[in-house]
């Protein structure tokens, strides 16, 4: 990033100003900026892994963004997953019928050690969702010492005939996925028996302390947060999980990725921010039983969820990405930073060819889609000190509907550097962020912005660069204040230092 002077605008624009606070005690968890990878089209097999081997350019392109956690392997594949079908020589595993996933052959020549190393050649966490819906106590603990235990058992020593002679200490481990639906049609009074009866077998093997995430409810269901948390011992939670998605066009109709009016993009603008008021609603039921916040809310499936792409297999989910997704991927993250008391761990759906993707790949071709870029820009929150903002905003009107066009966050680094994410929602007004006495403390702003002529632009394989991230010139200095221009549907992030 440079360091910005002046800046010189030629279009009507809205003023608004942001005060800054001073950076609190909370910490934005840098798994908020994680990510989900399920046995679900094309993200593992010709996503993750080619012909045998894992493709090294997605792993590249995920280490450039920190990913740090990655949620597998689902999703409802989950629930009718059997860990010991994915193990050994690879011409010796069976293979099975993906009922959930367009009834594809699944050859399980991707499993628990090939993850685990894609885990550590990307260099994140991984993050296991066991088989609660139509698996037993007895298989999942068999996994946890596949996994955790270090001494010499028969388990253990499949492990290490495996490859992997010493344990994997896993720590995040859900107990089953979606247990109001796919997971196993159940109402949270029975899950949560089911839970404590399964969790009672999840094993804290010496060096692997599990932090186990309960299966919470889809967005406003907060009966299932309440029930977990009256009827769990919160030392037996480490998080619940909350799945939210935005469905444009509703859950029949999704709507298209990439050919969509503004009042569709408005429609999925609103939709995306209702997670704000969704958080805020889990939290308080929290709160109620634990005022001191140990335990986590957990969003580990989010994103906006359209028809799939014309041609391809509705069953596989694969959608573009376009503009549009990088604002509710930039507003999503805002909120999950503003909520970081209380949400410490998030999962974007999915990572490759699937859903919100942040990777589209073709064949040997892989590109970044504008959602990837956004995650790039952002990285500079991960475990950064949260600062409170208070934002004036404008209004993007459609009828006599109307959104906030602005949201923010910011935090600070060990460094003492702040940075400070904006987005502005508005598809046709740019808007000027005054950000009040920031001057006297921060001697040099700089940035960057993602945005494009069209809230439908997409990254194609015949045009790659469409949407991607330039140095931003939209800022100049005006007595302590600084002044930012937010073009219309943008994506700032800032970077102010000290010195």
């Amino acid at each position: 990033m440079l360091c910005l002077a002046g800046f010189t605008q030629s279009f009507a624009q809205i003023s608004v100003s942001i005060t800054i606070g001073d950076a609190s005690g909370i910490r934005i968890s840098k798994h908020i900026y994680g990510h989900f990878a399920e046995h679900l089209g094309r993200c593992i097999y010709d996503g993750f892994y080619r012909n045998g081997k894992i493709r090294m350019d997605v792993v590249a392109a995920l280490k450039k963004i920190k990913v740090p956690v990655l949620r597998w392997p689902g999703g409802c594949f989950a629930d009718q997953y059997h860990w010991t079908d994915g193990i050994g020589p690879k011409d010796k595993r069976p293979s099975r019928v993906n009922t959930n996933w367009g009834m594809v052959v699944e050859d399980n020549s991707f499993g628990t050690d090939e993850f685990l190393q894609l885990c550590q050649l990307i260099g994140c966490s991984p993050y296991m969702a066991a088989n609660l819906g139509s698996g037993t106590p007895e298989e999942m603990q068999h996994w946890l010492e596949y996994l955790n235990y270090k001494g010499s058992t028969t388990l253990t020593g499949q492990r290490a005939a495996n490859g992997h002679a010493n344990p994997y200490n896993i720590s995040f481990w859900a107990v089953g996925n979606e247990s109001w639906g796919c997971g196993g049609n159940m109402t949270p009074e029975f899950y949560t028996g089911q839970y404590k009866r399964y969790a009672s077998f999840c094993v804290d093997f010496p060096g692997s302390k599990l932090k186990k995430i309960a299966s919470g409810g889809y967005g406003d269901q907060y009966n299932w947060t309440e029930t977990i948390m009256k009827n769990i011992p919160l030392d037996q939670l480490w998080g619940i999980s909350v799945h939210y998605y935005v469905f444009p066009g509703g859950w029949e109709h999704k709507g298209s990725a990439t050919t969509f009016n503004e009042a569709a993009y408005f429609t999925s603008l609103k939709k995306a921010l209702y997670l704000g008021e969704i958080l805020d609603r889990h939290s308080a039921v929290m709160d109620k039983y634990d005022a001191a916040g140990k335990v986590a809310l957990v969003i580990d499936e989010w994103g906006i969820w359209t028809d799939v792409e014309p041609g391809s297999d509705p069953d596989f989910l694969y959608q573009q990405n376009s503009l549009r997704d990088a604002l509710i991927a930039a507003s999503s993250l805002n909120i999950f930073n503003n909520h970081a008391g209380r949400v410490k761990m998030a999962n974007l759906a999915q990572t490759v060819n699937v859903l919100q993707a942040l990777i589209l790949t073709k064949g040997d071709k892989m590109l970044l889609t504008p959602t990837y870029h956004v995650f790039d820009m952002f990285k500079v929150h991960q475990d950064a000190k949260l600062v409170p903002l208070k934002i004036e905003t404008s209004y993007f009107k459609n009828g006599t509907d109307s959104l906030p066009a602005l949201n923010a966050s910011a935090s600070e680094d060990s460094g003492g550097v702040m940075h400070i994410s904006l987005v502005n929602l508005d598809p046709g007004k740019a808007i000027t962020v005054r950000l009040k006495d920031i001057m006297n403390k921060y001697k040099t702003v700089s940035g960057e912005i993602l945005t494009s002529a069209n809230f439908t632009d997409v990254n194609s394989f015949e045009n790659p660069g469409q949407v991607v991230p330039v140095t931003f010139m939209g800022v100049r200095k005006v007595v302590g204040e600084c002044a930012v221009v937010l073009p219309p549907r943008s994506v700032v992030v800032l970077e102010l230092k000290q010195q």
